[in-house]
């Protein structure tokens, strides 16, 4: 991520899961992994999270959340991630996979630390 970036408001979240095969699962992670890379340097992500489910292996969670939407769609189009979609709807076989982008009119900072007390 762009250290620049960090302190932008998100316009754009995007909240995904994928529960993959089994056998698949290291050539997701594979294709994932250097486009993650390449995401979290692009200008106007302020977050771009994937992440392997704690209980369940073969699941993986995307949260990523962008400044605005011309940021979103330049990661969309950017080669690295055209390389890595290329590779996993040609080499995984996802059993389910849900993906939904929001974009944010307003957004509220939820931090409930202040509900413990010391």
């Amino acid at each position: 991520m762009a250290d620049h970036d960090k302190n932008l408001p998100t316009e754009v979240t995007v909240s995904a899961y994928y529960r993959v095969h089994p056998e698949d699962r290291q050539t997701f992670i594979n294709a994932v992994i250097p486009e993650m890379t390449a995401t979290r340097k692009m200008p106007g992500c302020i977050y771009y999270a994937f992440a392997q489910d704690l209980i369940d292996p073969n699941t993986f969670h995307l949260t990523e959340g962008w400044a605005d939407f011309d940021a979103y769609e330049a990661h969309e189009n950017a080669d690295t991630f055209l390389a890595a979609l290329a590779t996993v709807v040609q080499n995984v076989r996802i059993l389910h996979r849900e993906g939904v982008r929001y974009d944010t009119a307003r957004m509220h900072i939820d931090d409930p630390r202040d509900k413990v007390t010391a």
